[in-house]
């Protein structure tokens, strides 16, 4: 697994020795910034963008955020056999600052309410048995932290039947293998 664009391009990820973690891989990375870039079903510019990335794993999708050139990325991951990759994958960067880790469990009452800033993306990978969407969805809009024109992009197994809240809306739908990808908007 490897960084696929931007000023670490080629630099490797480490990748967790258990089978808890299911790291992103570069075909589907590859995809999402593909639509990131050039969809016209929404706009984001990515240089300008900060990304909230839940259940973080090794970072792959934050990384690539940030040798994309971001603005800020915050980690979120509390798994204590990922999270030593994970800061090792970020720290191999060097010279980049504009990031967070929360070693927080996403559903601590805390955990959105410390976050000060919006989000132009907010990257959601749970793990594929997670079932409690509604949950984080909920948490995001309550705490107001998904800008206006934000998107929302959910890493799911292509065989789960996803039911979603009102308020949230599928923009795109891709299945790679037996990942899907679903981009989404979230209405006020």
């Amino acid at each position: 697994m490897r960084i696929i664009s931007g000023d670490f391009k080629g630099k490797k990820i480490l990748e967790p020795k258990d089978y808890n973690t299911r790291p992103l891989k570069d075909l589907v990375k590859e995809s999402i910034f593909n639509i990131i870039l050039h969809s016209n079903k929404f706009e984001i510019n990515l240089r300008n963008s900060n990304i909230l990335d839940l259940f973080s794993g090794v970072g792959s999708f934050g990384i690539e955020c940030l040798s994309r050139g971001v603005k800020k990325v915050i980690f979120i991951e509390n798994y204590k056999g990922v999270l030593p990759i994970l800061k090792k994958n970020i720290q191999s960067l060097k010279s980049i600052n504009n990031y967070q880790i929360y070693e927080n469990d996403i559903y601590s009452e805390n955990t959105f309410s410390a976050i000060e800033i919006k989000f132009d993306i907010i990257f959601l990978d749970p793990p594929y048995k997670y079932k409690n969407l509604d949950t984080i969805f909920q948490k995001i809009k309550n705490n107001n932290i998904l800008n206006e024109n934000g998107i929302i992009i959910l890493h799911r197994h292509k065989n789960e039947k996803e039911s979603f809240p009102h308020y949230i809306k599928i923009i795109e739908k891709k299945i790679y293998g037996i990942s899907v990808i679903l981009f989404l908007s979230m209405l006020k």
